[in-house]
């Protein structure tokens, strides 16, 4: 056998044990007349000694020629170890070597195998099976594994059976663009990748199997950020016979269970808050409410002066930054550069410092009166030592501006802890969102996503008036769930259909599997995905997932590892009845 022991098994109940290990050479330290070197797997590191003295010579002469990264097994005996690592479990002993066997050699690795390591993220993204031997990343791996694990066997412990549905499916137009793959058998036909199994998932509900769930691969061709990746893994889950509480308190009892079973905190009730106040409050729909900053709408209180930027504003709102009325005048000019870049897009900043003796100094004295900023300090929350931002605008796109400026001044003041848990569901989003460019209306989720009862008849006179039987999980900041009641009528799947824009012939060759399930008795159902790699990452204390996932891609898409998307093969393209454009 390779090995009687794993290399994080051995302690002091194991002395003069004769033991086998296999594993990676971690570290060598080589004092010429002896000889340490630390012995690496996925289950720990043990501490292996060459004594010229005790050692038989070949096996100490062998010992001098191995170097990091080769694969050897060893044996020996389990001693006491003279000084005491009490940072790892196999700390108290070591394993004096009797015979050595070279499995396997390793070139100089391109960055070094340690927690800290000297590669960039690049490298490790190239060699990320390398990366994968690092304790950090294998730790992410198994906590991952363990976080599946207890989802599986909480969901089943609920009665809901995992069912898995197929990959390659038909491309629909709604939602991002799809993955799509070309059919060999059915010339100049494609299928595409699921950007979520959510009609197979609806239909599953009309087979009468009343609780799905699936941990599934789902596939959207969109832009990438830190916490986004083409291909993606869902907890996908939906229920018949529900309304929208019982699926938030379904699936608050999963995420209560996660928080307290991985981070030891318990939970009450979770809070709840409208699309609509979310927005006017936080300026997003996905709020971190770990801190306050919450937005202070100041237009009757900032348009009776002769100041025309704010006199034109659609909206002048502010947010009280805790603390931050030290900010130096070079600060304060950062800030204002920090909302002119493009990705923000502000025309600029107007700040008030509310001084500890109860004065204020704002950017604009000479159009407000000390009165006036007081009102807005009063409006905003606003205490001595704080600093006050204000922008102006369009409503809208005001409101994102502060927003990222409110996320951005947190995470300087370091109160985006991520120690620190504040679950958040937001309800009653809008059913749909109007399309200018394309002079129409979209779902604000998806197609399926059932309005509001007391809403249906906004319908047909003000649909965009009209809120969804949907709900979002909020995890500090990020949307972490998502779901909604879906429509299981037939009359009224069409009438959204047409509310945006397609025509019976076009819903029907879209969505007629779908329609003429609904024939045959649908149950009233509903559900709810989880992204399990955003929910993974954030258990974990981070917020980006590419440390969360086995082999990720990077910010373009490109898995630098196995150099994909690459070209294909002419034969494999004329196979495909495909020809690419010059």
């Amino acid at each position: 056998m390779y090995r009687t022991h794993t290399c994080g098994a051995l302690n002091s109940a194991h002395l003069s044990e004769q033991v086998t290990l296999s594993g990676w050479v971690q570290r060598i330290r080589n004092k010429g007349f002896m000889i340490w070197i630390d012995l690496r797997d996925r289950y720990g590191i043990t501490q292996l000694i060459f004594d010229e003295e005790r050692t038989d010579k070949a096996v100490f002469e062998q010992a001098k020629t191995l170097s990091r990264e080769d694969v050897i097994q060893i044996q020996g005996t389990v001693i006491k170890r003279e000084a005491v690592n009490a940072n790892i479990p196999t700390g108290e002993i070591e394993i004096l070597v009797t015979a050595l066997t070279l499995l396997n050699h390793s070139e100089v690795p391109p960055f070094t195998i340690e927690d800290n390591t000297d590669g960039g993220e690049d490298l490790r993204m190239k060699y990320r099976y390398l990366d994968i031997r690092r304790t950090p990343v294998r730790e992410n791996l198994i906590f991952r594994h363990k976080v599946g694990m207890m989802v599986r066997n909480y969901l089943s412990a609920q009665g809901f059976i995992e069912v898995e549905t197929p990959v390659l499916i038909k491309s629909t137009p709604e939602g991002a663009r799809d993955f799509v793959v070309p059919s060999r058998m059915n010339a100049g036909e494609f299928y595409a990748l699921p950007q979520s199994p959510q009609t197979f998932k609806q239909l599953l509900m009309v087979g009468g199997l009343d609780k799905y769930f699936q941990i599934v691969k789902c596939f959207r061709d969109e832009d990438l950020r830190a916490d986004r990746q083409p291909e993606f893994t869902q907890i996908d889950c939906e229920m018949s016979f529900v309304e929208q509480e019982d699926i938030i308190q379904t699936f608050e009892g999963l995420a209560k269970h996660l928080l307290k079973e991985l981070k030891g905190l318990e939970f009450g009730a979770f809070p709840r808050m409208t699309y609509a106040e979310a927005m006017k409050t936080y300026g997003n729909d996905k709020p971190d409410i770990r801190f306050g900053m919450k937005f202070g709408e100041l237009n009757d209180l900032a348009q009776h002066r002769d100041f025309k930027v704010f006199n034109e504003a659609e909206l002048v709102v502010g947010i009280a930054v805790p603390g931050a009325n030290s900010y130096t005048r070079k600060e304060i000019d950062a800030l204002v550069e920090w909302v002119k870049r493009p990705q923000i897009g502000a025309s600029g900043l107007v700040y008030v410092k509310c001084n500890e003796d109860g004065t204020f100094k704002s950017s604009v004295d000479k159009f407000y009166s000390e009165d006036d900023l007081k009102a807005w300090a009063e409006r905003t929350g606003a205490k001595a030592g704080d600093l006050i931002c204000i922008l102006s605008g369009k409503a809208n796109k005001v409101r994102g501006q502060l927003s990222a400026l409110r996320m951005e001044l947190a995470e300087r003041l370091g109160l985006r802890n991520p120690d620190v848990y504040a679950p958040l569901w937001v309800v009653d989003f809008p059913l749909l969102e109007w399309n200018e460019e394309e002079n129409r209306f979209f779902a604000m989720h998806h197609p399926f996503t059932s309005p509001k009862p007391e809403d249906i008849p906004l319908l047909d006179t003000d649909p965009g008036a009209v809120r969804a039987n949907a709900y979002d999980l909020v995890l500090n900041g990020n949307e972490v769930g998502g779901g909604s009641i879906r429509i299981f009528d037939r009359e009224l799947q069409a009438k959204m259909f047409a509310l945006l824009g397609f025509t019976p012939d076009q819903a029907q060759a879209q969505f007629g599997f779908l329609m003429n399930a609904f024939r045959y008795g649908a149950p009233p159902h509903g559900g709810l995905a989880f992204g399990f790699d955003r929910l993974v990452a954030l258990l974990g204390g981070q917020e980006t997932i590419r440390d969360f996932i086995a082999f990720p891609k990077n910010n373009s898409g490109r898995d630098v590892m196995i150099d994909a998307p690459s070209p294909i093969d002419e034969v494999q393209l004329k196979e495909l009845n495909i020809q690419l454009a010059n």
